[in-house]
């Protein structure tokens, strides 16, 4: 058969159009430069590399066609271990003097060689076309250079806690190389940082961490029902049946106006099915929410314009949020559910828990509140929504974008009883205390027209018409008592706010001051706790969780018996006028509930919700 020969011409196009498609040799290639090397020092550092280069992947190696040079300098400062620069990677020699033979005496030796083998070499190919990972928007929100919602760019590194090496932070280019020593030395990685273990996966090739290699619950440090205290969780993300959107009214204070924004994880009691009846399990659910100061529920505006508050992921029980604003503040909440897929569910969780045992972020009252926050959690945590233009300042604000690109559902249209009957919504308890309030003008002339003018009454005005009101009347009396809790939560408050900035402030002189501050820092480790001093990067592994649940339990116990030694020697820092109104406030409790015993037994005044303690 005769063949088809094509003119030298036309062969020479050809391969030069193959070579351009699939480079003819193609392969990453690192030669050793002979800089009065020793036969054994060469050697050793050929080992080192095939080391290296075999821990790539090998359609990755495939990708360069990149011949580079590795040269062990002795004019690099002490403490740098290596430096790219062209095609060329320099090594600290000293890193070669202490590898000098395969026993060596320092067993850190070799893993100092490798780790800085890699890192240069990660720099080297970072810089082509072909690589450019460290730019790749995705990578930069996982790495931790988080987007701004106001213009185009993006803010600090805020993740500086529990890191490896803090000069990660120092630029993106720095990140890709410092973590990609990690995901090609470290067994523990793809467990400590998941997400970023499995954005390296697709970017350079490497095998997907098997199912059940790491631990199947995500450790969280949970928030008491009392401030200062807290638990160490084990969350199962298999248990979260769903994330709603949940969503604090707003109110007449400057910094609450515009409400304030949470992830709401409705998670099913042990053994429960995953299903709707979970949301039901009012008591396991937990939310997660971006505060501005360990026990604020008031902040001061100018400090949140200038960052002086860190901001950081609280873990909460849904009662203590749903008491804190229905009760104390007064302010409604909606749950929205979000429309997550089961892996989306789980990707969330993680990001969740790397921002709570990481994140150290400041608070801005405009471009880094809550809302702000939120947002970025769910950008992090579910790429789908990296790409929906859902960024807000406003808390409301970002839930009608939510719902307009279909995240979460829409609003309800059904009747506000049948939302609060299914776990949708949670009513403030001032239209309570009005019925409670109407109901007793019905049956005693009372000096206001309003329950907001009764509980802005003095405590001694209020305690004159409670002992002229009927005795005899059991709903009479526990109205009464309701009104009166309302009021000493209230009192109880806006002292706490006055006692808190006057004794954070530079002026406090207060021999209490010291020992508050104390406990305000047991209380915020355990509120931030990759403060405190356990071993190890990232997520909490299951080696480490024993002495971190001993030190929080620890920290617990100190900040709880502080917190009652302070609490006498505090009121006494109150003006006059506050410390009799709160002992009078306190005096009227229990003339309530002697009434309550009196009338109905002690079984009848049992629940004390809101009582001085």
């Amino acid at each position: 058969m005769a063949r088809c020969r094509l003119p030298p011409a036309r062969w020479l196009a050809l391969l030069l159009l193959l070579g351009s498609v699939f480079p003819v040799g193609a392969a990453l290639r690192v030669e050793v430069a002979d800089t009065g090397l020793t036969p054994a020092q060469r050697q050793l550092t050929q080992r080192l590399l095939e080391d290296v280069l075999g821990r790539l992947p090998h359609p990755f190696k495939q990708r360069f066609d990149l011949p580079l040079q590795l040269r062990w300098r002795d004019d690099l400062p002490a403490q740098v271990h290596g430096r790219a620069r062209g095609h060329e990677l320099g090594l600290q020699r000293a890193l070669l003097e202490r590898i000098d033979t395969a026993e060596t005496a320092d067993p850190h030796a070799w893993r100092a060689a490798q780790a800085a083998l890699i890192h240069e070499l990660a720099h080297a190919l970072d810089r082509l076309p072909a690589g450019r990972w460290s730019a790749q928007p995705r990578f930069l929100d996982l790495a931790g250079w988080q987007r701004k919602p106001l213009k185009m760019g993006r803010g600090r590194n805020a993740f500086a806690l529990r890191s490896p090496d803090a000069y990660e932070r120092h630029s993106p280019a720095e990140f890709f190389a410092v973590n990609l020593e990690h995901v090609l030395l470290d067994p523990d990685y793809a467990c400590r940082r998941p997400a970023l273990q499995a954005w390296y996966a697709a970017a350079l090739g490497l095998e997907p961490v098997t199912d059940g290699a790491c631990a199947g619950s995500l450790p969280f440090v949970r928030a008491g029902e009392e401030e200062g205290t807290g638990t160490l969780l084990e969350l199962d993300p298999q248990r979260v049946y769903e994330v709603d959107y949940l969503l604090a009214e707003g109110n007449d204070v400057l910094m609450s106006r515009w409400g304030h924004s949470m992830l709401r994880l409705v998670v099913c009691a042990p053994g429960r099915p995953r299903g709707p009846a979970c949301r039901m399990d009012l008591q396991y659910h937990l939310v997660l929410s971006f505060r501005a100061f360990v026990g604020d529920v008031q902040i001061s505006s100018w400090r949140g314009l200038t960052g002086s508050y860190p901001s950081r992921l609280f873990v909460l029980p849904l009662n203590r949020v749903v008491d804190e604003y229905t009760r104390v503040e007064l302010r409604s909440l909606s749950s929205t559910p979000l429309q997550l897929q089961r892996d989306e569910v789980a990707a969330l969780l993680r990001q969740a828990a790397r921002l709570h045992w990481s994140y150290d972020g400041r608070y801005y009252f405009i471009s880094n509140n809550c809302a702000v926050e939120t947002w970025k959690l769910l950008h992090e945590g579910v790429p789908r929504f990296a790409a929906t233009p859902l960024s807000s300042i406003t808390p409301t604000g970002l839930l009608k974008k939510l719902r307009r690109a279909g995240a979460a559902v829409p609003a309800p249209a059904g009747d506000r009883a049948e939302a609060v009957r299914r776990g949708y919504y949670f009513e403030s308890a001032a239209p309570h205390y009005a019925l409670v309030f109407a109901r007793l003008q019905a049956n005693t002339p009372l000096p206001v027209t309003s329950v907001e003018a009764w509980l802005a009454l003095p405590a001694l005005q209020r305690r004159r018409w409670i002992d002229t009101a009927p005795g005899s009347d059991g709903e009479h009396v526990a109205a009464l008592l309701m009104l009166e809790q309302a009021a000493w939560r209230r009192n109880e408050l806006r002292a706490r706010d006055r006692l808190k900035r006057v004794l954070l402030s530079a002026r406090a002189d207060s021999s209490a001051t010291p020992r508050f501050r104390q406990l305000m820092e047991q209380a915020g480790v355990l509120l931030a706790p990759g403060t405190l001093p356990v071993a190890g990067y990232g997520l909490p592994q299951a080696r480490e969780l024993a002495p971190l649940r001993e030190q929080v339990e620890q920290r617990v116990a100190v900040a709880a018996a502080e917190a009652a030694a302070l609490r006498q020697a505090l009121q006494e820092l109150l003006p006059a006028t506050e410390r009799a109104e709160n002992e009078t406030t306190r005096a009227t409790l229990e003339v309530l509930h002697q009434r309550l015993r009196v009338l109905y037994g002690d079984a009848a005044s049992s629940e004390r919700g809101g009582e001085p303690r």
